[in-house]
């Protein structure tokens, strides 16, 4: 595309939109931009030496310039759309390969990249903005996909970084507390999320099990939904059997068995979405069965390492719902103890920070808190607000994560487990401005190698 709002991609020729966000005010890069090649600026304010166009906002006129050029483009693309607190990108993820597993062309965009063909780009948000989406769209227009699955986050729906976009459908996972100390109260973070089923065209999942699930429901669609309150796709019952989840959907009438890799109850609703989608898309139901029996996690959701008869398992989990659900499915087939390695994000939401170690203590056997991403806040600050939560006297702290994680490991015995929460895939800590390479399966492996 010729057009930009980060000034450090512009190409010669190319129309510059000065964006104010909501850390950087982009009528400040304007004459970088120039610099670059910039030969149009549009803006809101300011006089510049190529040609400048002003208009009384700058993020209405992106938009509309994306739509009035791009869409039709993009329009055949067949997009599904995953918002919720916990569970986005394993569902997400899980639809893009069960949908390629089946020969039907599939892209994904989330926290975890840009997933095309078999390769891999880093992105900066879960859902990039608007004209980066547009970008990817045209990429997949190009080689042919057909089908576009995408973790649509509140910021997103909130910030208008998915407007113009239609969705053939559209799941919603659940909700709990998080992002607050963005959208201040549930109410609005509820409502950010609800945004995504007034553009879909075809069909909306909901979990009928959320107690919010209400609020998410839109008129002007058709809706089903999944859980075991549900007519559509009901859940009967579910149970473990050799390192295998079994359980029992009734749909349409008929009861199926499914088995899968993925363990705990919140991931079976994760592959109930996939089994509605490929339902959805008229793949034969023995195909569906066959397809989730294939399918495993993601990387850096209960991604599992196996030492000296021991687990260690790395998960993304940082909420106090996510890290309830990831030890108590832990609990159901460890015959040892539970150790847990957890943290808390810097400069966000500081309510559920002891929320999430309330939960790591009383689930553990013991706790270690360590830094997550501490950003602009001291992590000692941070691990006191985590410890206020704490009723048990089974934790210690190790600031250093590679330090928390090799202690971690050191205490593992036979049929013992380690849980590593809070940074799944991420490569990286934010510490102030700085990303500083971390990447705690590598630091696990790395661990076992060197020192143990």
């Amino acid at each position: 595309m010729n057009i930009k709002i980060n000034s450090k991609k512009v190409n010669k020729g190319d129309i510059f939109v000065a964006i104010k966000g909501q850390k950087y005010d982009g009528h400040d890069y304007i004459d970088e931009a120039i610099n670059n090649g910039a030969t149009k600026i549009i803006c809101e304010r300011g006089n510049y030496s190529v040609e400048t166009i002003h208009v009384h906002n700058t993020k209405e006129y992106l938009k509309n310039y994306l739509y009035n050029n791009y869409y039709n483009d993009i329009k055949d693309i067949k997009l599904i759309g995953i918002t919720g607190t916990n569970g986005k990108t394993t569902t997400s993820y899980l639809i893009y390969e069960a949908l390629n597993k089946l020969n039907i062309r599939c892209a994904y965009i989330g926290t975890i990249g840009f997933y095309i063909d078999n390769k891999v780009i880093e992105l900066d948000n879960t859902t990039p903005e608007l004209i980066d989406i547009y970008d990817l769209l045209l990429k997949c227009k190009k080689l042919d996909i057909e089908y576009v699955v995408m973790e649509v986050s509140s910021h997103a729906l909130s910030l208008g970084r998915v407007d113009t976009l239609r969705f053939k459908y559209a799941i919603f996972t659940n909700i709990s507390q998080d992002h607050l100390d963005y959208h201040k109260t549930m109410d609005n973070y509820i409502e950010a999320k609800s945004k995504l089923f007034d553009m879909v065209y075809d069909t909306s999942f909901i979990n009928v099990d959320d107690k919010y699930y209400k609020k998410i429901i839109k008129n002007n669609n058709n809706i089903e939904y999944y859980g075991y309150k549900s007519n559509n796709y009901k859940i009967i019952d579910y149970k473990y059997n050799n390192r295998l989840m079994i359980f029992n959907l009734l749909i349409d009438s008929n009861i199926y068995k499914f088995q899968t890799k993925l363990l705990g109850k919140y991931n079976m609703y994760n592959i109930i979405s996939v089994i509605m989608i490929l339902k959805h898309i008229n793949i034969d139901i023995n195909k569906i069965i066959d397809v989730i029996y294939s399918l495993d996690h993601p990387n850096g959701r209960m991604e599992n390492i196996t030492y000296n008869n021991a687990n260690i398992i790395i998960d993304y989990a940082h909420t106090e719902d996510a890290v309830y659900n990831v030890i108590n499915c832990i609990k159901e087939y460890t015959k040892g103890k539970i150790y847990c390695i957890i943290g808390c994000g810097g400069n966000r939401q500081k309510s559920k920070r002891a929320k999430m170690a309330y939960y790591a203590s009383c689930l553990s056997d013991y706790v270690i808190l360590t830094s997550d991403n501490p950003r602009y806040e001291d992590p000692k600050d941070i691990i006191k607000d985590m410890i206020y939560g704490i009723v048990k006297n089974n934790y210690e702290v190790i600031i250093d994560r590679r330090k928390a994680i090799e202690k971690g490991i050191r205490l593992l015995n036979e049929f013992d487990a380690l849980l590593i929460l809070g940074k799944g895939h991420e490569k990286y800590q934010i510490i102030g401005d700085e990303k500083i390479l971390h990447d705690d399966k590598r630091c696990v492996l790395d661990i076992i190698d060197r020192v143990i």
